[in-house]
């Protein structure tokens, strides 16, 4: 197979994070019989520097014609940067939220894992980080309260704000046959979580879901309230595949997934449209203070492309080779800085991209 792929290496450490990652696409495209053709956009700082824009009409189209995008990190440092006495329109984040809506993409997961080697820095109990877990938290992105009508006014003197929550069933449905879809690759279990006990778009959300369910009858589906399903995900996080939920809902719990599994420098993300097309990216930022100094962890960048191997091209194998090495990688003792600990071997950047790479051969 022929694999297109757009990628946009960034600011910061991602121009380091993003080339480890090719090479581990590389290494599985060699042992596995696949072509891969990469091209290069700028987005972010390194746009601003060049065209005076985060983010460029002919980047857009570049990334429109690939299969999928491969990113690494956008942004700089707040308090220095240049990019940041710019107006927010023209600030690097702007051309990610400008991309995500050039290319439709609604559909937002995040996976949690804690590895059983990485167990000693989730921040739960022993007897609740020994079970592990593995969990994909599939967020919709593009509707609900950050995206509703929203306005301040003064009445009787008082300033009040008004923020509008609204969901359509289309944008409903098509999160959730995503989210089934994923689910069945995994452990084919859902959990839909919503405030149905309050909120009309949590109703209308919660039928919806199940009328999806409908046409999966090999995955199990479960409803959860919100505010039980933060409890959850620090007494029993091992109970979960995939969490289904809307915009804000998503954006708090996998704030919070990410945060128990206790080392965000190993945590992919992809955000899909309504086809297979798909942008990949770790969840972290773009780390200024050790760009360039071959400290940064890529796992999560080669990660997020083991995700774009698995749900834009449907290449399991592959993927899983690549979870494999890593899986592997970590338990022969060797950690990149941010997850250093006793008895481990530290490397940097470029070695720790030379060992998944070995493995994967």
């Amino acid at each position: 197979m022929e694999l297109k792929i757009t990628c946009i290496p960034g600011d910061g450490i991602g121009p380091e994070i993003v080339a480890q990652a090719k090479r581990v696409l590389d290494a599985v495209a060699e042992k596995y019989g696949h072509s891969m053709q990469y091209t290069d956009i700028l987005m972010g700082g390194a746009s601003i520097d060049v065209h005076g824009v985060p983010l460029t009409d002919e980047a857009v189209e570049t990334a429109k014609s690939a299969d999928a995008v491969l990113m690494g990190s956008i942004g700089g440092d707040t308090t220095t940067s240049p990019w940041y006495k710019l107006p927010p329109n023209l600030r690097p984040e702007a051309g990610l939220l400008g991309i995500r809506k050039a290319l439709n993409l609604f559909a937002n997961l995040r996976p949690a894992v804690l590895y059983e080697e990485l167990a000693g820095a989730c921040p739960l109990k022993t007897e609740i980080s020994e079970k592990g877990f593995d969990m994909l938290i599939m967020r919709e992105l593009t509707g609900g309260l950050y995206f509703g009508e929203r306005k301040t006014v003064t009445e009787n003197g008082l300033r009040k704000a008004i923020d509008t929550l609204t969901y359509d069933e289309s944008e409903i449905r098509r999160i959730a046959v995503k989210g089934f879809d994923i689910a069945r690759k995994r452990k084919k279990k859902v959990t839909s979580v919503d405030k149905a006990n309050v909120l009309d778009s949590s109703r209308l959300w919660r039928a919806v879901v199940e009328e999806v369910a409908k046409d999966y009858p090999d995955v199990t589906l479960e409803h959860m309230l919100v505010d039980n399903c933060a409890m959850q995900l620090v007494k029993d996080p091992a109970q979960f595949d995939v969490i289904l939920t809307e915009n804000m809902f998503g954006d708090i719990l996998s704030d919070e997934a990410s945060m128990v599994t206790g080392s965000i420098g190993m945590l992919a993300s992809a955000s899909l449209n309504d086809t297979k097309f798909g942008l990949y990216e770790p969840s972290h930022g773009s780390a200024p203070d050790i760009a360039g100094k071959d400290l940064a962890n890529p796992i999560a960048t080669i990660l997020s492309a083991s995700m774009m191997l698995r749900y834009s091209f449907d290449l399991d194998k592959e993927a899983d080779a690549i979870d494999a090495a890593v899986k592997q990688v970590l338990t022969d003792g060797y950690r990149t800085g941010d997850i250093m600990s006793a008895g481990c071997e530290q490397v940097g950047c470029q070695k720790m991209g030379d060992l998944i790479v070995e493995r994967i051969k």
